[in-house]
């Protein structure tokens, strides 16, 4: 019989290539774990409702009020929700060519992405074009569409952070480009250094590759760093001396859990930079409802706003957007509701405070209590998760371990985490799936899981890690770093 099309040898080679280890082997041996009837605790993914985190009440009932216009219409409707949720409510759905059923324009909804620039002028202080704003089904989405944008084959290079999300090395691998790595520094607080940057740069270009975008990801994932100020500023003058269009990934901007470093976006840094870096500079900057307070991974909702790109070039990536017709509606909504948030006085006003501050303070203590437990590890060494979801420690591991991780045929952070969740129900992500430094290993693991259970998940993960050092360590000379 003649081969097909996609029979697995004749598959796009691109789609082979791409890695993307939050949902990777861990994940399907957690999952199979499950089936079985092993409690899992699912930390591989920054997915804050399904490991107990509450919706916001607000919200949920604007939104549900517009799945149900015919709600709104009934004479006990103000029993059940409040007024300004109502009101709410008939704002949006007025702003909807026929309610959340009906298409929208490709960009988002005309009234939304207003909204979205408003809330941009006020964080930064400066005025953002609505029509340079592009609603998308989560974050991820638009990344999608600005990385295609960019890369023209696999001469075309992008500078992506190590550790990273690998949502970017898996879109590169897909669309065909190259990755080009700088690495973070762990010791200095996961910080970066310009001086990395140049030598990626020359390095890439010895080799023939063209370098065109540079990714950064502030808040850190999976690292949790912060960047300040003057290192965004670094980062922009660079772009401007390289020619490079900044991609900033700044989707955890809410979670922030110290007062040192407060998040400060790249598009009010650039501004404050005035000329030319202000005109000349491009730059794409990328926000979500999935995470913050707000948590809302499944709805798919997300933004990016383009600054000093091309008229033509912002109606060829409008054009590509029309492919898919239209973002989903119902998280429009949702993003509305965020960058529109209610303001003292409104009824629900109060609720939402106790709400979301809640949520904050929880996660600034479940921050501290990962880092603490880690550090208390035995080969464990951990950095203060500054903003984000995450803890990204380092696992030390013996060279037995690591001779043993080799005869099993895994990766040795792979071998650890695999020993970790069949002991104890624990889903991680192994270090290498974001990319580290040879020779030393990692695991990354959100901070969600509810607070009252963080306590008994650390010391289920000390008493495995502990375990598993007895076992493989070699007393000869080696100690806890």
């Amino acid at each position: 019989m003649a081969p097909k099309a996609l029979d697995y040898e004749f598959m796009n080679e691109n789609v082979k290539k791409v890695q993307y280890a939050v949902r990777g082997e861990l994940y399907l041996r957690a999952s199979e774990l499950q089936k079985e009837g092993k409690k899992i605790i699912f930390t591989n993914v920054g997915n804050p409702h399904a490991l107990g985190q509450r919706p916001l009440t607000f919200p949920r009932q604007v939104v549900a009020l517009c799945q149900a216009p015919f709600l709104l219409d009934d004479p006990n409707v103000g029993i059940v929700f409040p007024a300004d949720a109502i009101a709410r409510a008939k704002h949006y759905l007025s702003l909807t060519s026929g309610g959340l059923g009906a298409y929208s324009d490709s960009r988002g909804i005309p009234g939304v992405r207003k909204e979205v620039a408003e809330f941009i002028e006020r964080r930064d202080g400066y005025p953002s074009d609505p029509e340079l704003i592009f609603l998308t089904d989560g974050a991820s989405k638009g990344v999608m569409q600005i990385l295609n944008c960019v890369i023209r084959g696999e001469g075309d290079g992008v500078l992506v952070p190590v550790p990273q999300y690998p949502l970017y090395s898996a879109t590169i691998s897909l669309l065909g480009g190259s990755l080009v790595p700088y690495y973070l520094e762990e010791t200095a607080n996961w910080g970066l250094d310009i001086n990395d940057l140049q030598q990626s740069v020359a390095q890439a270009r010895s080799n023939g590759i063209t370098v065109r975008a540079m990714v950064i990801i502030n808040p850190g994932n999976p690292t949790g760093q912060c960047l300040s100020e003057a290192n965004v500023r670094e980062i922009l003058r660079f772009c401007y001396q390289e020619n490079l269009v900044l991609l900033g990934d700044e989707v955890y901007q809410q979670n922030i859990y110290q007062d040192e470093r407060p998040f400060v976006s790249s598009k009010k840094v650039l501004m404050d930079m005035g000329l030319p870096f202000s005109k000349e500079v491009q730059l794409v900057s990328f926000h979500t409802v999935s995470k913050g307070y707000w948590g809302e991974c499944g709805q798919r909702g997300g933004y990016f706003e383009m600054t000093n790109i091309p008229p033509k070039t912002v109606d060829e990536i409008y054009k590509i957007a029309s492919i898919a017709l239209s973002p989903n509606v119902p998280a429009q909504i949702f993003m509305g509701l965020m960058v529109n948030p209610l303001k003292p006085g409104d009824i629900s006003y109060e609720q939402f405070v106790r709400e979301s501050k809640g949520i904050l303070e929880s996660l600034r203590r479940r921050a501290r209590m990962m880092t603490d437990g880690f550090n208390s590890c035995r080969n464990v060494v951990c950095n203060f998760t500054e903003g984000a979801m995450y803890s990204f420690p380092q696992i030390r591991l013996p060279p037995k371990a690591i001779e043993a991780a080799k005869r099993a045929g895994k990766v040795p952070d792979v071998f650890y985490c695999l020993r970790l969740l069949e002991a104890t129900g624990i889903s991680t992500v192994p270090g290498s799936g974001f990319g580290q430094k040879e020779g030393v290993f990692h695991l990354r693991t959100t901070i969600l899981p509810a607070e009252e259970d963080m306590p008994a998940i650390m010391e289920s993960f000390k008493k495995f890690n502990d375990e598993f050092m007895e076992q493989y360590e070699d007393y000869r000379g080696y100690s806890r770093m």
